[in-house]
């Protein structure tokens, strides 16, 4: 390959430092060695005569012609990739890599199975899913869409809204024969809660009547998780109260090894959201596997859809 050359590999290489902003990471996604991207950055702006990135001790920034170079590249790479997918679309077998980011607990038990079947109906396809509570940068992390829960800041990734994730509040039978049934919100001051550390102001719960009203009771207690999966194993466990997603103790409710508590009260629903970089959403095998997977999640048990809002 000729170092003079402004080639497709090159341009990837040189997209995706700018964007991650660091070397190793980009390395490690493409499957190459630090010294190849590196080469590849090395070989573009000797092709192109200007410096692209500045590099530092600790992270890599793009130059003012690197910016503007940045531009140019991302349209000629979309090009690139949508030529592909219109040339495979005449065989209907789309193919290639779809990244996504899911909130952990959700993908574990629901997401991951839809995956699953999407692939056995489109087996070309390949899927990276990441499985994270933490609110990342989709451009930056290379994910194409990404599945939240909870309210969500501005952005300028497409939105499809999937709905509202209902919560109830639960608890062992053990636990309850131990310590009792609270009968109205505020005897859950009495009781030992089971909390989300990665939720602010866990430490007050809110509930909503039947008949309306709002109550806030103070939520205290001796065990706080960060992770969904733990708070169902502990609710199981019989270690305390806590609100759950309907979809994350549903089985348990089934089975009787949780029950619901204050049954005439509930914890606000949470929205539940798909996120999509944009350039991302028109590529054939993004699009199919983003309706599939609106389609399999609006099945889900708990799953409600927003009052007055369209379901893209």
């Amino acid at each position: 390959m000729d170092k003079s050359e402004v080639t497709l590999e090159r341009m990837r290489s040189f997209v995706r430092v700018a964007e991650r902003g660091n070397l190793s990471a980009v390395a490690r996604e493409l499957g190459l060695g630090q010294s190849t991207v590196t080469r590849h950055i090395r070989e573009l702006e000797q092709a192109v005569g200007v410096p692209l990135l500045t590099r530092t001790t600790r992270r890599v920034t793009m130059t003012e012609e690197g910016r503007r170079y940045y531009a140019d590249c991302v349209q000629i790479l979309r090009l690139v990739e949508h030529a592909g997918d219109e040339a495979r679309s005449t065989r209907d077998a789309p193919a290639g890599m779809v990244r996504i980011s899911c909130t952990a607990a959700f993908g574990v038990l629901h997401v991951s199975r839809f995956i699953f079947a999407f692939q056995d109906r489109y087996p070309d396809v390949s899927v990276d899913l990441s499985l994270t509570d933490e609110r990342i940068d989709l451009v930056r992390e290379g994910v194409d869409v990404a599945l939240r829960l909870g309210p969500l800041a501005e952005s300028s990734m497409k939105l499809k809204s999937l709905g509202r994730s209902r919560r109830v509040l639960v608890a062992a039978p053990t636990y309850l024969a131990e310590r009792g049934r609270p009968a109205r919100p505020q005897d859950l001051a009495n009781h030992q809660a089971i909390r989300m550390s990665n939720i602010a102001s866990s430490d007050v719960l809110v509930l909503q009547g039947r008949r309306g009203g709002r109550h806030a009771v103070p939520f205290a207690g001796r065990l706080r998780v960060d992770h969904g999966l733990a708070a169902r194993e502990a609710l199981a466990a019989g270690r305390g109260i806590a609100p759950a997603h309907l979809w994350l103790v549903g089985d348990l409710l089934a089975t009787g090894r949780l029950e619901h508590v204050l049954v005439d009260y509930s914890p606000p629903p949470v929205p539940l959201n798909m996120l999509i970089v944009p350039e991302r959403s028109g590529v054939a095998r993004v699009r199919l596997l983003v309706d599939f997977l609106a389609e399999q999640i609006a099945q889900i048990p708990g799953i409600e859809k927003s009052p007055g809002r369209r379901q893209d």
